[in-house]
């Protein structure tokens, strides 16, 4: 009897939870799915500010907007 008890609350025992496993599996998902919006955002806002500054550009009448690539 005592050997059961020191295997449940011994330093050699495995801690799970049933129900924590769950909670730890939706923690990650939802941590993941930020993460992803987070990176969606950051290239959208980035996609609009180029879309934007050649737009600027274009209704100021000029016709050299390209962005010009230095030689590497």
């Amino acid at each position: 009897m005592a050997n059961k008890g020191s295997e449940r609350f011994g330093t050699n025992a495995i801690m799970t939870d049933p129900e924590e496993s769950p909670n730890r599996r939706g923690a990650i998902a939802g941590l993941l799915i930020a993460v992803a919006m987070l990176a969606v955002g950051l290239w959208l806002a980035h996609d609009l500010t180029a879309a934007s500054k050649m737009q600027d550009c274009l209704m100021s009448g000029r016709t050299n907007c390209n962005v010009i690539q230095p030689a590497q």
